[in-house]
């Protein structure tokens, strides 16, 4: 059966620079990988397949010849089949792949045991759901939280053993971290299961950590909310989660706003929304108020004649945009306040009131509606 061609094989073209190669085949190996597809026989063709289409095309002389002469001339320089793939042979397992030829996509080097696996380990990230009200979202303020992360215990310096005694080499791996086996036609690798890919099993326990090498303290930190923060948002507040092990790196803290609910105020994306009571004479005779903002009072007036349910809105009373351009509206709408009961004195006086008053506008709308649907039943 006719070989295919390399290039076709990792999906790039004949003028692919070695970073293309180096990406193309990263994805396509990490996907066929015999680790990630065990006793998958056609994942485990592929892989082979593109070992062998990137060990020749990696290679600029080898490359040369197979461009002049196709796959007799990438055998006859010592490439192809039988050779070992990728450089790594045929015991290459999924980390060797991960960490010697995509190393410098993630920066690679760091400390690593006598089997090249990493020994450090990044802390974890930690959450934090932090209550602020409508006025510290919008004009932004600093507060300061408490709570629980992991640092290394003071002890053991980190080590987790007792004393300060070396960690023993674990006895199942060699030190390593890893194990190896025998997987159809690739010797894989997995991480050793007594010493959880450490390399290395505490015998004498440090008594405060037990082993563990971190402890939990308190901590507080001010953080600075910026104006505009709406519920949801998350602060990012780098390496301020659980410590790192054996030189890791420490985890991220986020910090997640839950905006508190108002007494007066709703939020809808920047602006700001609020119903505010009127009498029924100041609806009909119009009247100047002072409704509250986010920033405090301003002067609204309500013309004469405004029905119930009418909305005004107040420019640039909302909450400041993220970014500091503009900020959102405020929303004030008009609620008639009908009293429900009266004294004597004003029942009379609103019956004589309506006894002078003209018909209303939605009341001489009606009866003209009325008198058509009466002339054209």
């Amino acid at each position: 059966m006719a070989k295919r061609d390399y290039y076709e094989i990792l999906g790039v073209t004949r003028t692919a620079n070695a970073d293309e190669l180096k990406k193309a085949y990263r994805k396509l190996a990490l996907k066929f990988h015999p680790d990630k597809n065990p006793n998958n026989k056609e994942a485990e063709e592929k892989f082979k397949e593109l070992s062998e289409a990137y060990e020749v095309l990696s290679d600029p002389k080898k490359r040369q010849m197979y461009d002049q002469f196709g796959h007799a001339g990438a055998q006859g320089f010592g490439g192809g089949a039988g050779q070992g793939f990728g450089g790594f042979g045929e015991g290459a397992s999924f980390q060797d792949i991960f960490n010697d030829v995509f190393g410098d996509f993630f920066g690679g080097g760091g400390p690593r045991g006598r089997g090249g696996h990493d020994r450090r380990q990044r802390g974890a990230d930690l959450r934090y759901t932090m209550s602020v009200t409508f006025e510290e979202a919008a004009l932004g303020c600093e507060k300061q939280i408490s709570f629980m992360r992991h640092r290394p215990c003071q002890t053991c310096k980190g080590m987790g053993t007792k004393n300060g005694e070396a960690p023993t080499a674990c006895g199942q791996c060699g030190g390593s971290g890893e194990v190896r086996f025998q997987q159809g036609f690739f010797a894989v690798s997995r991480p050793c299961p007594q010493c959880h890919g450490e390399g290395s099993v505490i015998k004498n326990p440090c008594p405060s950590c037990r082993g563990e090498r971190a402890v939990q303290a308190p901590a507080k930190l001010a953080v600075t909310v910026p104006a505009g923060v709406n519920s949801g948002q998350r602060l990012k507040l780098k390496g301020e989660g659980d410590a790192g092990l054996s030189g890791g790196p420490s985890g991220d803290l986020y910090v997640v706003i839950q905006l508190a609910q108002h007494p007066l105020f709703e939020r809808q994306e920047d602006d700001v929304l609020c119903e505010f009571p009127i009498s029924f004479a100041e609806a009909t005779i119009g009247v100047e108020v002072s409704v509250p903002t986010l920033t405090g009072m301003v002067s609204l007036k309500v013309p004469a004649g405004t029905p119930t349910g009418k909305t005004f809105r107040i420019k640039g009373k909302g909450f400041p945009r993220l970014g500091g351009y503009g900020s959102g509206d405020l929303f004030v709408r008009v609620i008639v306040d009908v009293p429900s009961q009266l004294t004597a004195e004003q029942r009379e006086v609103l019956k004589k009131f309506d006894s002078l008053g003209q018909e209303t506008p939605l009341k001489k709308q009606y009866q003209e509606k009325l008198k058509q649907l009466k002339r054209n039943p």
